[in-house]
């Protein structure tokens, strides 16, 4: 079960993470007041009554044009990034004598290493299980 709920976590971390740092935009589409359009990512595309703009040849009288445009940024933040050349030599130590070790830690003996291999066992001059045996009959 803390496993689980340790991966989870973790899951959930990671997403907050990468949402945190997601820049996008998003356009919105307005027709008088009205919203018309939302698009993320992509410029919106309308609702099909925008004005041409009016020609400078000769007198000519335009209506103000009803649609509008809004475009809205967010911003994610740039302050999870780390910076090598700002770290101090103290932590720089730490780092690195904490890869060493963790790198050294999986270093270790062999399975089938015995520490007897080199002895000889000892000479056997009596067999002493024999001598305190007693016999029933």
């Amino acid at each position: 079960m803390k496993q689980i709920s340790h991966k989870m976590m973790s899951f959930i971390m990671a997403f907050v993470v990468l949402f945190s740092t997601m820049s996008f935009t998003m356009n919105m589409h307005y027709c008088g007041d009205t919203l018309v359009e939302t698009a993320i990512f992509q410029k919106a595309k309308g609702c099909g009554m925008e004005m041409d703009k009016p020609s400078t040849e000769g007198c000519s009288i335009t209506k103000k044009n009803c649609c509008d445009d809004e475009q809205l940024a967010f911003e994610g933040q740039d302050e999870l990034q780390l910076h090598v050349d700002k770290i101090s030599f103290e932590q720089q130590v730490f780092i690195a004598s904490f890869v060493y070790t963790y790198i050294n830690l999986f270093d270790g003996l062999d399975n089938k290493v015995s520490s007897y291999e080199e002895y000889k066992p000892p000479l056997v001059v009596r067999q002493i299980f024999k001598i305190d045996e007693t016999y029933l009959i």
